[in-house]
């Protein structure tokens, strides 16, 4: 039961053990290594259900003000139920954390990776190794007590696509990200019982992990880096299990560039969300005077809480941002008070955005956001950036490392027409007519597309720029969309549907004919660059 895509099965516990298929179309059974997750697990989990209970005592004692509610039974002579409460309520919580422990097991196929869980209703999930967006490992701030880590996979399924294994001990998880990334890249991982073969890998670097590569690595560039490390070499005679990647080892990486701090709180002070915040709080600070009710300030906190909650989330979440990368992929590491660690393996982004306010343009800061099959809902925001704030150069760089080729002879001339340019600028660029001006008065001359060999490209916007870039095998849709208004001018607004994320590539206000010459032309450099795109296998392509 493979969904469209064949990123995740959901089957229940009693059908069939999955597996390889053979001739007959019947599964191959695989001898799989059950494992449990940390003992200490239970705990972690645990303190999610004492503490919703806490936040709950708390609001019915603000709800039953200063005579009532809690107060009041802290005051009585049962102030003693309250701890007998809440401890019941901990061992309840605990109780299940245990037996949801004990039911959770996890195994690694040759192919596919396998969770088993549930207390009544059992359920076994497949996330399938070819189909594997991004390993990430995620540290809750009490996991970080216990020096243990959530690994999860990202699946091209959808939102719901993930499977998240969790807890384990920090380099548990890392030994298991290499092998997972190993194995999503082709090459074979060769097992006696449950402990790795570690054969030398032809081209493979064999440094401990968080060791930097020999030589001169710090005066490679991220391209050198990446074709170096996974680059095809003399090697020991092939083993029969074909090229085995040592899984005890992680892959080593290169340091791209780091966020500075002062940075990350400037771009969040010249945020829109900050000024909206300071705004809003002004207009209620001269409400209260003028009317001398300090009720406008109770009703108001709601909004200033969430503005501010989201500001502090920029902030705690976007901490310490860094870029590193590997042959196994792009590597992410950020996070305040609950660190994440991503790697997007290499051709996983589906889109690129590169965008920047008008609160940024002093500076020159962008942003880079990307679309990755698997991330959205809760994860989109937090998993979905690859660059929070950085300069020109600096976005430029992290683009080329998810794609390092544009197909042209020029790509930072086009790239910069894209960044800055309009129709009075430059050429390059296929841009919206003049009778679009009544459309959109500020951005016409912004919009615009230019096609290379490797990737399609729309700009738009004047006061927010925007520069989309989509890869040519990864366009999963194309569409045209027409108003009223858009009729009687004769033009079109193009989209390219990508899978769920923040990038949402489109280029409005195009002459109709313009536009449906591009979908078509689109259409057909799309289905030519799939065939052309290779194996989801990286490293079975490098090694062919």
């Amino acid at each position: 039961m493979s969904t469209p895509e064949g990123g995740l099965d959901k089957i229940d516990q009693r059908g069939a053990a999955a597996g390889r298929q053979d001739g007959s179309g019947q599964p191959e059974a695989e001898d799989l290594d059950w494992r449990r997750v940390h003992p200490v697990t239970p705990l972690v989990r645990g303190w999610a259900v004492v503490g919703a209970a806490i936040v709950i005592l708390g609001q019915q004692s603000l709800d039953g003000g200063p005579r009532g509610g809690l107060i009041a039974l802290i005051s009585s002579e049962y102030w003693w139920t309250l701890f007998v409460a809440l401890a019941a309520i901990a061992l309840v919580g605990w109780g299940y954390s245990v037996l949801a422990w004990r039911m959770t097991t996890y195994a690694i196929g040759e192919e596919t990776v396998h969770l088993r869980r549930g207390i009544l209703f059992r359920q076994q999930r497949h996330a399938r190794l070819d189909r594997l967006q991004s390993v990430d490992i995620r540290q809750p701030l009490v996991a970080r007590f216990f020096g243990l880590c959530e690994l999860t996979l990202e699946t091209a399924g959808g939102t719901d696509s993930g499977i998240a294994i969790g807890f384990l001990k920090g380099s548990d998880a890392d030994e298991l990200r290499a092998e997972l990334l190993a194995r999503a890249a082709g090459l074979k991982v060769a097992r006696t019982g449950s402990a790795a073969r570690t054969q030398p890998v032809p081209g493979a670097v064999t440094a401990p992990a968080g060791t930097a590569p020999q030589g001169e690595a710090s005066d490679v560039g991220p391209h050198d880096a990446t074709q170096d490390a996974a680059a095809p070499a003399e090697g020991p005679e092939a083993s029969p299990y074909g090229p085995t990647a040592p899984v005890s080892l992680e892959a080593p990486q290169v340091p791209v560039l780091s966020v500075p701090l002062g940075r990350l709180i400037a771009s969040v002070v010249r945020s829109g969300a900050m000024i909206t915040l300071v705004l809003w709080a002004l207009a209620v600070l001269v409400v209260m005077i003028a009317t001398g009710e300090f009720a406008v300030m109770s009703a108001s906190l709601p909004a200033v809480l969430g503005a501010g909650g989201y500001l502090f989330g920029r902030l705690t979440g976007e901490f310490d941002f860094r870029v590193a990368i590997s042959p196994d992929g792009v590597r992410l590491r950020h996070g305040m008070l609950e660190t994440r660690s991503q790697t997007i393996p290499p051709g996983r982004v589906q889109a690129v955005r590169l965008v920047q306010s008008v609160l940024w343009r002093g500076r020159d800061w962008w942003r880079v956001q990307v679309n990755v099959a698997g991330y959205g809902g809760e994860s989109e925001e937090k998993n979905s950036v690859l660059l929070p704030v950085g300069t020109r150069e600096e976005a430029l760089t992290v683009l080329s490392l998810v794609l390092p080729d544009l197909g042209v002879d020029e790509p930072r001339r086009i790239l910069d027409a894209g960044l800055d340019g309009d129709s009075r600028t430059e050429s390059s660029y296929v841009t919206a007519s003049r009778r679009t001006r009544i459309l959109d008065p500020v951005a016409w001359r912004r919009n615009g597309f230019a096609v290379t060999g490797r990737a399609l490209l729309m700009r738009r916007g004047r006061m927010v720029k925007i520069l989309d870039v989509v890869p040519h095998e990864r366009t999963q849709s194309l569409g045209l969309s027409q108003g009223p208004w858009q009729r009687r001018l004769g033009v079109a607004s193009f989209q390219v549907h990508s899978t769920q994320g923040p990038v949402q590539p489109e280029v409005p206000h195009l002459d109709a004919a313009d536009a449906a010459q591009l979908m078509a032309e689109q259409a057909m450099r799309a289905r030519t660059a799939r065939a052309a795109a290779g194996p989801e296998r990286w490293m079975e392509r490098q090694s062919e």
